[in-house]
């Protein structure tokens, strides 16, 4: 048997996991919740107990966007559908909430409820977001705690 160093299980154990084509049954319901939709790719992520598919695609004007989609026991059901922006065009209230925040990336994340999460990316933490902001009714509040989604 041959064995792997080290150094190189430890980096795969530590991959994340792959991106790829979207499963039948997660298309299909992509498909019907927005069918203009082409998809590009998709990843099953875990998160608090949850199963995800963060689904990437663009709409006909070209531009990008993704789909969460959450596994419940009836399918997968589309709970945010997420698209960067740009911070001057959120809403002004939006932009006062977050106080003197100079994000370097926006995402504009739609709710099935209706309500809107503005996830603000600070420099050099591209992976979480540095505060988050709720709109809501016409009411924005600065988020103390991650949005479940």
């Amino acid at each position: 048997m041959r064995r792997l160093p080290l150094a190189l299980v430890l980096t795969a154990l530590a991959a994340p996991a792959l991106a790829g084509p979207a499963p039948a049954d997660v298309a299909a319901a992509v498909r019907k919740a927005m069918p203009q939709m082409t998809i590009s790719e998709a990843e099953l992520k875990e998160r608090d107990g949850r199963r995800y598919y963060d689904v990437e695609g663009r709409l006909p004007d070209g531009s990008e966007i993704e789909l969460d989609m959450l596994q419940t026991p009836a399918g997968w059901e589309v709970v945010e559908i997420q698209r960067d922006i740009v911070w001057s065009t959120a809403p002004a209230p939006v932009r006062a909430a977050a106080g003197r925040a100079e994000p370097v990336r926006v995402i504009e994340s739609k709710q099935t409820d209706g309500t809107v999460i503005y996830e603000l990316f600070a420099q050099g933490q591209p992976k979480d977001p540095a505060l988050e902001v709720k709109w809501k009714d016409g009411k924005a509040e600065l988020l103390t705690s991650r949005w479940p989604h």
